[in-house]
């Protein structure tokens, strides 16, 4: 995607003066995001009278464009950058970045890679050396005060004598839970909570949903053609390298689609990103139809995917020989699915609607009812196709309950223009 950057021209902002009214002396200053290049927030401040301007019975001040943001949110924003190269590979773990800043200049840099290896603090750390002495390290989530599979970061940035640490956000793992603010503070070290909190949240948002309900954060997907029709396709370019659905693919711990989506013209999704850690693919076979013809999936793949059936169900040969794993269930439902997937501490499940929605009707169903379903990725196609083409299904037309979508997000992606939203 290319982005283009904007600068903004000087303007003007006339008030109407008179007797009655006199010009105030406040000014309304634009407050630019450097993440996102919009005016977010309008921050009134005091001006002189001498910088307004009287011209023929008007006031004009200008809009000035000041940079709010401080050196915390700055390196803050660094750490996310880093922690986001482990995108798909830290389940069940969160993605963190670490920075280590001293006199102005970053001395240190390090991202947790996987589970089980050390944390981000522990690489910066590292990479920071005998600098680290009265610097200020940047994390994006709270340093654990705990031993686990590695020991407490608390202690390690105790030992390498930082003066300073400042925290995106609290952990919202109850072993963690503010522990290690509080052990860094008893340490006699100035600890900063907060900074760039949301962005941080986001990052981590189905670790976060993880912890605080005990389920998998659920995305539910699909294609939309202008004219308001589901369709079976993605966009051009949107599955391969770059594309934001081979991206998807690699942040998703598993991915439920149906076994009418597979053909030899539409094998097993993956991603393409280099060096993704490939999903779980979780194909549903309902009762009254046949399994899936499994193709395009490399032998040595097998055992990235399962497959959930009704009881009515018949297996073709291939299934077994392939060596992929068959559960059959009595009642074939999302809950089911999902404690499945709870049982093999995974944090984030993909519903994919890609090629058939109607083989999915009941699970999305059941998810929206049930309140199983976070957040909605809608991909709309430069396309315009006939009624007949394109048909909503039932549910999504007779849902009993409204649906309220909150945070909406839009990007472009290749010729496609991709929404997203949390429920």
């Amino acid at each position: 995607m290319q982005v283009q950057r904007f600068s903004l021209p000087s303007f003007t902002l006339s008030h109407s003066s008179s007797s009655r009214h006199q010009p105030t002396n406040k000014l309304l200053i634009c407050n630019l995001s450097s993440t996102s290049g919009f005016c977010k927030t309008l921050k009134r401040v005091s001006v002189s009278p001498t910088g307004l301007r009287n011209h023929r019975g008007l006031i004009r001040t200008r809009c000035q464009v000041v940079q709010e943001d401080n050196d915390d949110g700055f390196y803050m924003r660094k750490s996310v950058e880093l922690a986001r190269k482990a995108i798909g590979c830290t389940s069940p773990n969160p993605m963190v970045g670490c920075v280590i800043v001293k006199d102005g200049k970053v001395v240190g840099r390090g991202f947790h890679p996987k589970a089980g290896q050390p944390h981000a603090e522990v690489f910066a750390l590292r990479d920071a050396g005998n600098l680290a002495e009265n610097a200020t390290a940047y994390v994006s989530l709270e340093p654990c005060n705990h031993y686990g599979r590695t020991p407490p970061c608390t202690e390690a940035l105790i030992k390498a004598k930082v003066k300073r640490v400042v925290i995106g956000m609290v952990d919202p793992n109850p072993i963690v839970a503010s522990k290690g603010v509080d052990r860094l503070r008893e340490a006699g070290i100035e600890v900063t909570v907060g900074v760039e909190e949301e962005l941080c949240k986001r990052l981590i948002e189905s670790y976060i949903h993880k912890m605080l309900t005990g389920k998998p954060f659920v995305t539910f997907r699909y294609s939309l053609s202008v004219n308001g029709h589901i369709l079976d396709q993605l966009g051009e370019g949107a599955a391969e390298s770059g594309g934001y659905y081979s991206q998807l693919l690699q942040e998703y711990d598993a991915i439920i689609l149906s076994s009418a989506s597979f053909s030899d013209e539409f094998p097993v999704p993956a991603s393409q990103e280099p060096g993704a850690n490939q999903p779980l693919w979780i194909i549903v076979a309902r009762n009254h139809s046949s399994s899936p013809h499994i193709s395009g999936l490399p032998i040595e793949d097998a055992g990235k995917l399962i497959i959930f059936i009704g009881k009515e169900v018949v297996v073709e040969p291939e299934v077994a020989q392939k060596g992929i794993e068959t559960v059959v269930l009595d009642e074939l439902n999302l809950n089911s699915i999902l404690e499945y997937c709870n049982q093999q501490g995974f944090c984030s499940v993909l519903v994919d609607s890609r090629r058939n929605i109607d083989a999915i009707e009941e699970l999305l169903q059941e998810g929206i009812e049930q309140d199983l379903l976070q957040k909605i990725v809608v991909e709309v196609l430069p396309l315009w196709v006939e009624s007949n083409n394109g048909i909503l299904p039932v549910v999504l037309k007779n849902l009993g309950k409204r649906l309220e979508m909150k945070k909406l997000q839009t990007k472009i992606s290749g010729k496609s223009v991709i929404i997203e939203g949390y429920i």
